[in-house]
């Protein structure tokens, strides 16, 4: 059972993008502030490999607050028509300043505008109050390119944990968990569905 977890994870994954009909990438984020209060939501999956996997976000948003309090984080995939799910576990990173910025610049000029125009997870009075803001940023940028605002970025989840659950008949699923060694490696182990 010596697989390598994130070579798992890539097969699966391409198979997710095949098969899903919409955001194979979708992930759920948990996170929990420095009392250990929990909260989650759906994030997209913008990179991944041995090192972590990468999601964007303001770095102003709740998510972004609890991580700087408590920077460990699980991820979860569930790709229903496959009947897979994947559960990580890890320490949580910032991405460099490259990795934002190159990330950023291959958005769309709407998507990257609204980086600008949305003060996430903060009280909105009115939807127009943010569609005014995201017409003050067109206006601001036109004919330009626009930067990747300073307090937008990306996060890597390190994993530490990687479990892999295929559905089975009469719920005798398979959960195949992986931990990691600390030396670039991983032991393998079962668990009772």
């Amino acid at each position: 059972m010596a697989d390598d977890p994130i070579a798992l994870f890539d097969a699966w994954f391409a198979e997710a993008r095949a098969s899903e009909p919409n955001d194979p990438n979708a992930m759920a984020l948990a996170t929990a502030d420095a009392d250990g209060r929990p909260s989650v939501r759906m994030v997209l999956l913008k990179g991944h490999g041995p090192d972590g996997f990468v999601f964007y976000t303001n770095r102003e948003s709740r998510k972004a607050g609890e991580l700087a309090e408590n920077a460990h984080a699980a991820l979860l995939f569930h790709w229903k028509s496959l009947r897979r799910q994947v559960r990580i576990e890890g320490s949580v990173t910032r991405a460099s300043d490259a990795e934002s910025d190159a990330y950023f610049a291959s958005r769309s000029r709407d998507s990257q505008l609204g980086a600008w125009a949305s003060e996430q997870s903060r009280p909105l009075d009115a939807r127009e109050t943010f569609e005014a803001q995201f017409e003050a940023m067109k206006a601001r940028f036109e004919g330009a390119d626009v930067p990747r605002p300073p307090h937008w970025g990306g996060y890597r989840v390190t994993p530490r944990a990687i479990e892999l659950w295929q559905d089975r008949a009469h719920r005798l699923h398979e959960r195949r968990v992986f931990t990691a060694t600390g030396d670039g490696g991983w032991t393998e182990g079962l668990l009772f569905p």
